[in-house]
């Protein structure tokens, strides 16, 4: 036979202590579970987590969305912001490993407007601020350098203004002046732009930037500042030559703008008859970007001498004395004359050359004399005459400078499909046929009046009737209402409401309504007489053990116990009279 010796606490030697207890600490727990008081206090704390699960729910529902207030900002303007809305009482929270801060969305805006106010935020860069706290003693160097960087800053703020750039930083290298020619440099910029996600800048944008930079800044040419976005893309072509034969980005932009105000127009002016969604027009433009000079200097053919126009006139004219020497010239010409002789016996000759008879002269008015006269003139006349006329007349001459300007239109095509008209039937129904000969006729001249047609420039236009494919809508075509944004949002918000709901009310109807109940049960229902009488018979009846005796079910029994009871029990029955009473 074993003898077991107890040891401290009646437990066995070499057993713990704790080994024992837990079993007593969980009859300890079950006990105080199953007795009444045990069970009041794990209702009231059961309905105290319904509760707060309840509350949570309620709470989390109605719990404010946070948008984003600025993100990307500097360390300095984010401490500044934090403490002007702790100032404020505004709750927020920081988001994307505290590069963001995000506030309700209900009071985003207002709390810009606020902080805008108060400059807030500044931005990275510094501005002539900077200039404002100069200490005594600062060097002419440091000087120089701080107003630098606040000339880069201020540039930076102002690029900033555009509103496709998010951020960004110049860079200046403005070199030492120099008093001798040779030495002197010209000051360059850089700039590098964060552009916003989705956002681009054309070249008129990059070239206003350009500019900008170049005349805030003394001396500086637009072709030594250079532009690169957040990508590492050169936006600034500085290299491009002058007069280079190359389209540029304008020129290619000008002939798209072009030939989307054809297009435009064509479709605004078709569209009342056609109705809308039923034209669609296409247009090609020939652009002349070439440019020409041209020098003319054109002398037209000679004037009719009636009809030109004399310059100048110089006329000279001179006679000779008839001594001068006369006939061939040569050796005989030079000899001496021989001796005169004269036939004494040859007649005088007469004006006509024949021996003439008279030997006297003619007498005055006779036709004789009229000839001797004569013969005297002609050998007067037949001295020598020398006459020069010099007549200088004006030239025409025209001198044409032309010069042809840049982006002429060469030619013009244009590609125009109508869609079929639609014809409603007098029962209703809806048929398509196609435009007829008059119809064509008219959309085509006004296609060309449009369109500005010129046959002498080659333009060429070609309209076509055709049905359109797919089903024709007049009004853009809208997603299901299921599909757009704002309806599931909508929807999101209402689920989760109805979801709230529908856990608040299981947690009442299973959880909480029970447990209350079992706290606070319901005062019993009063008894009619005869239950109160068969109540009190029975209770009568009871044996000492608590078993109940067969029960009398006649009703003189009944008196007889109720009679009984009264003797007995007199206090029950004051108790049921005084019910009766007070229910009548």
């Amino acid at each position: 036979m074993a003898v077991v010796v107890a040891g401290e606490g009646g437990l066995p030697p070499g057993v713990p202590a704790e080994a024992n207890a837990s079993p007593n600490m969980q009859n300890s727990f079950m006990d105080l579970a199953k007795s009444p008081n045990g069970r009041k206090v794990m209702l009231m704390l059961g309905s105290a987590a319904v509760i707060a699960v309840m509350i949570a729910l309620v709470l989390w529902s109605q719990k404010p969305e946070y948008k984003v207030l600025f993100s990307n900002f500097s360390d300095r303007d984010g401490g500044a912001i934090m403490s002007s809305l702790q100032a404020s009482n505004v709750p927020y929270k920081f988001a994307e490993g505290g590069g963001a801060i995000l506030v309700p969305a209900d009071k985003v805006h207002e709390i810009r407007l606020k902080l805008a106010a108060e400059g807030l935020p500044k931005g990275g860069g510094v501005g002539f601020e900077l200039m404002e706290n100069q200490k005594l003693g600062v060097s002419q160097f440091l000087e120089q350098v701080n107003f630098q960087r606040a000339l880069e800053g201020e540039l930076a703020r102002s690029i900033q203004s555009v509103g496709a750039v998010q951020a960004a930083r110049v860079h200046l290298a403005m070199p030492k002046a120099s008093v001798f020619v040779r030495d002197q440099q010209k000051p360059t910029a850089s700039v590098l732009l964060n552009l916003r996600q989705g956002r681009a800048l054309d070249q008129q944008q990059v070239s206003a930037i350009v500019h900008l930079v170049a005349s805030s800044v003394p001396e500086l040419s637009p072709k030594n500042v250079t532009i690169v976005d957040q990508s590492g893309n050169l936006l600034s072509e500085t290299n491009k030559p002058a007069g280079s034969n190359t389209l540029d980005p304008s020129q290619l932009k000008y002939v798209q703008e072009l030939q989307q105000s054809i297009t435009k127009r064509i479709e605004s002016i078709i569209t009342p008859i056609v109705g809308a969604n039923n034209i669609r027009a296409e247009a090609t433009a020939d652009v002349d970007f070439s440019t020409s000079e041209q020098a003319a200097e054109i002398y037209k053919p000679n004037q009719i001498a009636n009809s030109a126009t004399v310059r100048s006139l110089q006329t000279s004219e001179s006679r000779g004395n008839g001594n001068g020497a006369s006939g061939v010239p040569g050796a005989l010409t030079n000899q001496p004359a021989p001796n005169a002789t004269a036939p004494l016996t040859a007649p005088p000759l007469a004006a006509d050359g024949t021996p003439s008879t008279a030997t006297n002269p003619p007498a005055p008015g006779t036709p004789a004399a009229a000839a001797a006269a004569a013969a005297a003139t002609a050998a007067a006349n037949s001295q020598p005459t020398q006459k020069d006329t010099t007549t200088n007349f004006e030239v025409d001459k025209t001198v044409r400078y032309v010069q042809q300007p840049m982006g002429g239109l060469k030619r013009l095509s244009v590609a125009v499909v109508v869609n079929y008209k639609r014809v409603v039937a007098k029962d209703g129904k809806v048929t398509i046929a196609p435009l007829s000969e008059t119809e064509k006729n008219q959309i085509t001249d006004l296609v060309k009046e449009a369109m500005g047609y010129n046959k002498d420039r080659g333009d060429t236009l070609n309209v076509v009737n055709s049905p359109f494919a797919g089903v024709e809508k007049d009004e853009i075509v809208q997603p299901p209402l299921w599909e757009r944004p704002e309806v599931i949002e909508m929807a999101i918000q209402a689920a989760k409401y109805l979801a709230i709901g529908i856990i608040l009310f299981m947690l009442y109807r299973k959880m909480l309504k029970p447990m209350l109940n079992k706290l606070n049960p319901p005062p019993p229902e009063p008894l009619s007489l005869e239950d109160e009488t068969a109540a009190a018979v029975e209770k009568m009846h009871l044996e000492e053990d608590g078993k109940p005796m067969g029960i009398q079910n006649t009703y003189q029994q009944n008196l007889e116990a109720a009679k009984e009871l009264a003797r007995k029990d007199p206090k029950v029955v004051a108790n049921i009279v005084k019910s009766w009473v007070g229910n009548d």
